[in-house]
């Protein structure tokens, strides 16, 4: 896909988020009045105005923080900037969880980067568990350097698909299937959360680059927070409605559009570089249900 052919197409899908994005919004990117920090308070520096936030990871603590409300179904951005430099072994994740047991989750993770990306792409892994079971990874290697300046990652979560968005371009989607007995997170209202942590054990070249504290403090910043679902309020019937209000359950949201499947498409194509969908010796040739559905 040429340049000009990809920005008339990010065009395109930017007049159709404005037409469907009509619901009132939760929030619009106070961290101070919709985060509390879960982890290491000492790590965590939040802007005078509360409109930015950065996470620390040194020798002695990573740091996190998470939404003060639980949501079922809903679109959450942030703008995240990436730690530059030689950030091997330090993750930086932003997910939505229910914090359970058996929890769902819905992850963006970050797997640092050997060379500050001077040789190496940067990888981000998405991850879907639903009822404590994952086992459902994507990696793809990023088309831009996100150490440079903030990008939108976003996080649309509704009763028809899951899809993972970088700056609105859909990365990877995950349908509900359960008609057809694939299990999908609906039930379990979950958290918005941010966090940094020395994953050195598996996360940058499957666990051969270890993180190397000379290079740090490792810092991770967010900004422009967006956060438009359905705050949970005990029942799962008002988060499940088809109404107004629940925008993102509505039947422009049931798919992607013409234009998001063409992006999503030239991901696939040039971007992925790993997929379970395609590791038959990981299930023993017994790929999960899922697999050979509709991805929208």
């Amino acid at each position: 896909m040429n340049a000009s052919r990809f920005i008339f197409l990010i065009g395109v899908l930017s007049v159709e988020l404005i037409q469907i994005s009509i619901a009132s919004v939760v929030s619009a990117g106070d961290f101070n009045r919709d985060f509390f920090v879960t982890w290491s308070p000492s790590h965590v520096n939040t802007s005078a105005d509360g409109r930015a936030r950065s996470l620390k990871l040194d020798p002695e603590s990573g740091s996190a923080f998470a939404s003060n409300d639980m949501f079922l179904f809903g679109q959450f951005d942030m703008q995240i900037k990436l730690i530059p430099g030689n950030s091997a072994g330090a993750v930086v994740a932003f997910y939505l969880s229910s914090n359970q047991p058996n929890r769902d989750e819905l992850d963006f993770e970050f797997l640092g980067n050997a060379d500050g990306g001077q040789q190496q792409p940067y990888i981000l892994q998405t991850n879907v568990y639903v009822d404590g079971f994952d086992d459902r990874e994507e990696r793809i290697k990023l088309w831009f350097d996100p150490t440079k300046d903030f990008h939108t990652y976003t996080i649309l979560w509704n009763i028809h698909q899951i899809v993972f968005m970088v700056d609105w371009v859909p990365i990877r989607t995950f349908r509900n299937h359960a008609d057809k007995g694939v299990a999908f997170p609906r039930w379990q209202p979950m958290a918005l959360q941010a966090s940094i942590w020395d994953g050195s054990s598996w996360a940058t070249g499957g666990g051969k680059d270890k993180i190397d504290w000379s290079r740090g403090p490792f810092v991770a910043s967010f900004q422009n927070h967006k956060i438009d679902a359905c705050i949970w309020k005990g029942s799962a019937g008002f988060c499940t409605a088809e109404s107004p209000t629940n925008w993102w359950n509505q039947g422009g949201s049931n798919s992607l559009t013409s234009a998001q499947r063409r992006l999503f498409r030239w991901v696939r194509k040039y971007y992925v570089i790993y997929d379970y969908c395609q590791d038959r010796p990981r299930f023993k040739n017994n790929l999960p249900k899922e697999c050979s559905l509709p991805k929208y």
